[in-house]
């Protein structure tokens, strides 16, 4: 009966979905169009592009459809005006082509209405990264050989030479200190003169490859995905691939602000599968997104979290900051590895102190700062959002819903500290910290009023008599039990998007 009362949540999912996708929206609904700035008198100032003017988008806290053949003056938002020096909000226009696959940003703007971000010079790298990815197994080859090699001659030594060499390394212990100090400073040098700003939160950070660096090997990839994807990829026709691109349009007019989307092409990927809960961008600008995660999302303000989640690790070059980081690490531990089969008497035990390091390095590095990217995403992602006027409370309550279809469906937690993300009660809860923050950026930005009632309120109150129905009636499969995960048939979320 428990998989009986999982299907029928699962179904019930699928079923809200295709129902809010069906929804339409009046007119009174809709809080993307153009108002009037009462604090000074200013008027919207609109651009016409093209001189034909098209529909604005409609925008619910439901999926609704979107006609993708329109070309979309968007209002609204953070990015499409200015708030600086106390001056009154004066909306920058942009307009939206969403036609095919592509969505580019075609804006005309006051000059306060764009922020520029300082960063740090950075030296070039000799080799570009895909290079570097042919070069990786040749080193770590090397490394081993020549670790090998020293301990085949230390043994192939006699006893008398090993003491001669012995007392040669207490004579020259200065002389090699001063080596090791000299290797240690220039890899001091090479760590700092690498490091940037990086954008919007300004984090300093090692980045020996950029996007730029990356554009080969990312091609490549994009090239992979579209091959593998050929077949589920859903048409521009499609709902669902308009819904996902009137969002992706939404979020980039409303931070074009910033020059890391403003100077990028947008495209978006919708596939077809809905066993896929996932959702990622590309730094090149293409956005890929699984109807599984259309799927598992409540409604458009958790889809608009998590697109702008996945914008943010775009526009923050994640992709090259990790390479960045792992080239970086692998030099470094070319050193122990080395030294590893140096060391040890026989081959065997090489590998096993070879295995022991990779898990190290992989548990004690690259792991935490895989989370500490995400979290990084998380913070930008609800700025994004709060910019294009969502209510970002939802997004607490996405990864609250992703752990309660977990628990429901007995699925094994995974420790976070062996993941590269953290876990989902972790996450609701760095976000609950970042709300208010975000609640105030979106005050900011003359978005609509958020309702008095707090929709995380509600999702706890039901969750908990979901749980309780749960132990109290393991045989029985409800109506009432699936309710809790649809936030918005409980609660009507009105204030940013005037949806019920």
């Amino acid at each position: 009966m428990e998989a009986a009362r999982i299907l029928r949540i699962s179904r019930h999912r699928i079923s809200s979905l295709h129902r809010l996708i069906s929804s339409t929206l009046t007119p009174k609904r809709c809080f993307l169009k153009a108002r009037d700035t009462t604090r000074s008198g200013e008027a919207v100032r609109t651009v016409p592009y093209p001189p034909t003017a098209g529909r604005r988008i409609p925008w619910t806290s439901s999926l609704s459809s979107v006609s993708p053949a329109s070309t979309t003056p968007v209002y609204g938002g953070c990015g499409l005006r200015n708030i600086n020096g106390g001056r009154s909000p004066v909306m920058c226009a942009s307009y939206v082509p969403s036609s095919g696959v592509s969505a580019r940003i075609r804006a005309e703007s006051d000059p306060g209405c764009s922020r520029s971000f300082h960063t740090s010079p950075r030296l070039n790298v000799l080799l570009p990264p895909h290079i570097w990815l042919f070069i990786k197994p040749v080193q770590k080859l090397l490394a081993i050989i020549l670790g090998r090699s020293v301990r085949k001659w230390w043994k192939s030594l006699p006893a008398n030479k090993r003491q001669l060499f012995k007392e040669s390394v207490r004579r020259n212990k200065w002389r090699l200190s001063l080596g090791a100090g000299a290797l240690g400073l220039v890899i001091i040098l090479f760590y700092f003169t690498n490091l940037e700003e990086t954008p919007i939160t300004g984090r300093s950070r090692l980045l020996v490859f950029t996007k730029k660096d990356c554009d080969l090997l990312t091609n490549v990839e994009y090239e992979s995905l579209m091959e593998e994807f050929k077949d589920v990829l859903l048409p521009a026709k499609d709902e669902r691939y308009r819904l996902v691109q009137t969002i992706v349009d939404h979020l980039i007019a409303c931070n074009h602000d910033l020059p890391e989307i403003s100077k990028m092409q947008w495209s978006v990927h919708v596939v077809d599968q809905p066993e896929v809960v996932n959702a990622f961008v590309m730094q090149n600008g293409q956005v890929f997104v699984f109807t599984g995660m259309l799927n598992a999302v409540a409604d458009n303000h958790q889809l608009s979290f998590i697109l702008g989640h996945e914008l943010a690790h775009a526009i923050l070059q994640h992709t090259a900051e990790k390479a960045s980081v792992t080239h970086f690490l692998d030099f470094l531990f070319l050193i122990s590895l080395a030294m590893i089969w140096a060391i040890c008497p026989m081959d065997s035990l090489a590998i096993v102190g070879q295995w022991v390091q990779s898990r190290l390095r992989e548990f004690l590095f690259e792991r935490p700062y895989s989370r500490n990217l995400e979290a990084e995403a998380d913070k930008v992602g609800l700025e994004l959002a709060a910019k294009a006027c969502v209510d970002v409370r939802a997004s607490a309550i996405f990864w609250k819903q992703m752990e309660l279809v977990d628990d429901l469906t007995g699925q094994a937690r995974i420790p976070e500290w062996i993941s590269t993300h953290p876990s989902h009660g972790n996450r609701a809860e760095h976000l609950d910290r970042l709300i208010p923050k975000a609640i105030k950026l979106r005050e900011s930005c003359n978005c609509p009023e958020l309702p008095c009632v707090d929709p995380r309120l509600v999702f706890e109150m039901s969750m908990k008599d979901l749980l309780q129905n749960h132990r109290g009636a393991e045989n029985k499969v409800t109506t009432g039990a699936v309710n809790p995960l649809q936030v918005n048939d409980r609660v009507a979320i009105t204030a940013t998007t005037g949806g019920d």
